[in-house]
């Protein structure tokens, strides 16, 4: 059996430090700043954001690190440790159908904060990542992010909470109209106002936000991340699909969100089988987030297990964004002591959660690993999901 692969996050400020170094290999003089935005995962409430919906995410310790420096002309370069090629343009040519690829997510931010009323000058920009690409952990959110505080810096604002906001948004407007992913704001919001120790209760439909004591090591578990390794991407249409059947619904109940139905049967009932089972899902799922804060709030982690488990059903069976290697995680996790699982993200691959008792987390990332080479597949990545801090400046 292959050996079990760990992904570590790194330690901040030796990574900060790191990147220090590479800008000034690259560029010939040291930054002006390193910034660090986090992935995230979603403890429940997935594709429910775009709904007006509740979500309760949490930021990883696995984070994107970008060191920024102002230059004396209208240039904007991006080079990316995980990269060969380096993006180049000038500030007034960047937007959509001009950049593409992941440049897309850095420079996007530029041209959305610009057309926000930002006065950015021309920079250089090097960026470098912890958060595995594709593993539905956020890392377009957490590039986005990095950049966005990193430009930030180049002005005179304050960054505060109003500030952050605001920022979500043109991170939101960058990932959409200019790298092609229409997302409905989770990632960058927890991103940007993620806490330690604790989850982030978001309302989509108002943007309020509330912070949810969450540690589980304190009670001696885990919660462990299994990147499936399947191929997972948000512009490729599936995710595009299920959002454009979302608002078809809304727009046949009459109501802007999902959210805003009030005779949640009469809705359901009116709607045609292609259609019924994704609202179903939107708000079952909204019911599964209320649920888990109270279960966080009463620690009992035996009911929370089992809305993981309620989550996953729902998204495989109404939603149909899970697939066969999230099954068989979800599935081997169970039959190895994790009080539940689920597919988190937006599916169609990238990775799994499973609440484990911190003694059974070796047996349980040795059977998915068994699993996985019974099948024939490439090996999955393991992470432990602590739940971290968000966005902030490192030097």
């Amino acid at each position: 059996m292959a050996r079990v692969d760990t992904l570590e996050p790194g330690d901040p400020g030796t990574l900060a430090d790191e990147l220090a170094r590479a800008f000034e290999q690259r560029h010939g003089r040291r930054p002006s700043g390193v910034f660090t935005a986090p992935g995230r995962v979603n403890l429940v409430g997935e594709h429910v954001d775009y709904n007006g919906g509740l979500c309760l995410p949490m930021a990883l310790p696995h984070a994107t690190y970008a060191a920024v420096a102002a230059r004396d002309d209208d240039t904007v370069t991006v080079r990316s440790g995980q990269r060969d090629n380096e993006f180049s343009g000038r500030l007034g040519e960047l937007g959509p159908g001009t950049v593409t690829g992941w440049a897309s997510y850095a420079a996007g931010v530029v041209w959305a904060m610009r057309e926000a009323g930002w006065a950015l000058p021309g920079m250089d920009l090097v960026v470098d990542s912890r958060v595995p690409v594709g593993a539905g952990l956020s890392s377009s959110a957490a590039l986005e992010c990095a950049v966005a505080l990193a430009a930030a810096s180049l002005t005179d604002e304050d960054v505060d909470d109003e500030v952050r906001s605001g920022l979500v948004r043109a991170c939101m407007r960058a990932e959409s109209e200019v790298a092609g992913a229409p997302t409905g704001g989770l990632d960058q919001t927890v991103a940007l106002f993620g806490e330690a120790e604790s989850a982030l209760l978001l309302d989509c439909r108002d943007w309020s936000r509330r912070q949810v004591a969450w540690d589980p090591a304190a009670v001696d578990l885990t919660l462990l991340v299994v990147d499936t390794r399947a191929s997972h991407t948000l512009s490729d249409g599936g995710y595009g699909s299920r959002r454009a059947d979302c608002e078809r619904a809304a727009d046949l109940l009459g109501v802007a969100l999902l959210r805003d139905v009030v005779d949640q049967a009469e809705a359901l009932a009116s709607l045609d089988d292609r259609v019924r089972p994704r609202v179903r899902h939107v708000f079952t799922e909204i019911d599964r987030v209320r649920e888990c804060v109270a279960q966080l709030e009463a620690g009992d982690f035996e009911a929370l297990g089992r809305t993981f488990l309620a989550s996953h059903a729902s998204l495989r069976d109404d939603y149909e964004v899970s697939c066969e290697e999230l099954d068989v995680v979800v599935d081997t996790a169970l039959a190895h002591g994790a009080l539940g699982a689920r597919m988190t993200g937006g599916g169609f691959g990238g990775s799994a959660i499973a609440l484990v008792p911190t003694s059974a987390v070796e047996l349980v990332e040795t059977a998915v690993q068994a699993a996985y080479d019974d099948r024939g597949w490439d090996s999955p990545g393991f992470l432990t999901a602590l739940p971290s801090a968000g966005a902030r400046r490192l030097r």
